[in-house]
């Protein structure tokens, strides 16, 4: 129960600041990019560049190099308190391309039509790209979860405690079987209730 509550602890209180992050940075690299709403090569080009960097750097190698900034922030670099700022700056950069790719797919005559009838910038972000892709959106998101998971049970097996370190700790380096696959058992029926939430939510919003 305690590596469960762990394993909570770092998805819900991570999630939200992945989640608004990458909707951000999604946001401004489409409608920066060349061609879009508000297309700004000095703003796409730098955020572009380091999302790229931070993608291509492994989650292990990445916890690392952010030791010394994590301890400033959060006071240590071990526990649960110490997993959430590499959680985030692992995640968001992957789940920042997913919703770039979701708002560059977006019909160009919906953006066309908006802007026929008036409306401005600010409008069309919220009418057009965010209310319109709440369907993909959720779709996206719910893939990134799921990933997520993955990124915690890996900072959980070298020192944030959870699934991954129980499977690990108890599991692997004990040689019980039967812990390991009570904690895969446990990471499916989290995985699946997250599947479903996120299916439901973007079956209820296609407007397709």
């Amino acid at each position: 129960m305690k590596a469960v509550t762990q394993t909570f602890q770092m998805f819900f209180i991570a999630t939200p600041f992945w989640f608004v992050l990458g909707v951000f940075f999604g946001l401004l690299l489409s409608i920066t990019r060349k061609g879009g709403l508000c297309e700004n090569p000095l703003v796409f080009e730098p955020i572009d560049k380091l999302v790229n960097l931070c993608r291509s750097i492994p989650f292990v190698i990445m916890i690392a190099l952010l030791f010394p900034l994590t301890r400033l922030i959060a006071g240590t670099a071990i526990g649960v308190d110490g997993a959430i700022f590499p959680l985030i700056v692992g995640i968001t950069p992957f789940f920042s391309r997913q919703v770039e790719s979701v708002f560059n797919a977006l019909r160009p005559t919906l953006i066309e039509s908006a802007q026929a009838m008036g409306f401005g910038r600010i409008a069309i972000i919220w009418r057009v790209f965010l209310r319109e892709s709440i369907s993909k959106l959720a779709r996206v998101t719910t893939i990134t979860c799921i990933s997520f998971n993955s990124e915690i049970a890996v900072i959980g097996a070298i020192g944030a405690g959870g699934l991954g370190d129980y499977a690990i700790r108890y599991g692997f380096e004990r040689n019980q079987l039967d812990v390991t696959i009570a904690a895969v058992l446990a990471l499916l029926v989290f995985i699946t209730i997250i599947q479903t939430i996120g299916t439901f939510i973007g079956r209820i919003n296609n407007h397709e």
